[in-house]
């Protein structure tokens, strides 16, 4: 199986505080930094009890792997992305050439997470993350 579950939602903000403590207040989500080296006042996650971290909070000058242009405040338009967890980073990256798709891949060492992020025949960005173990 390569897909283990949905990851997260990543929004992009201009109200990054008021974004954070409204999940905190309505979901109870628990916020706290995003991992080195993504600074804490441009990005909040927020994690449930479980301690995963299901939406990830950016605000609009917060440096993205990806770049693509989002209207926060818009229907739908915020969501910058979908993120999979992911099993078999070589299957996936195998298939995607296969498929001559577009890509790029990322690391986060401080994590121990690899990802691929490519878009669908929608132009809806995923973002797949491998987390060794």
């Amino acid at each position: 199986m390569i897909v283990q579950r949905l990851d997260h939602v990543n929004i992009i903000t201009d109200r990054l505080a008021e974004t954070a403590r409204f999940y905190a207040e309505l979901l109870d989500l628990e916020e706290r930094d995003g991992p080195p080296p993504l600074p804490p006042e441009q990005v909040r996650w927020m994690y449930d009890p479980a301690g995963n971290a299901i939406l990830h909070l950016n605000s609009l000058d917060c440096p993205r792997v990806f770049e693509r242009g989002v209207a926060p405040g818009a229907e739908t338009g915020a969501i910058h992305h979908v993120a999979l967890r992911c099993g078999d980073f070589a299957e996936v990256k195998a298939r995607l050439d296969a498929r001559d798709a577009d890509y790029r891949i990322n690391d986060v060492p401080s994590i121990g997470l690899k990802q691929i992020f490519t878009a669908d025949p929608n132009n809806v960005l995923l973002e797949l993350n491998f987390f060794s173990v």
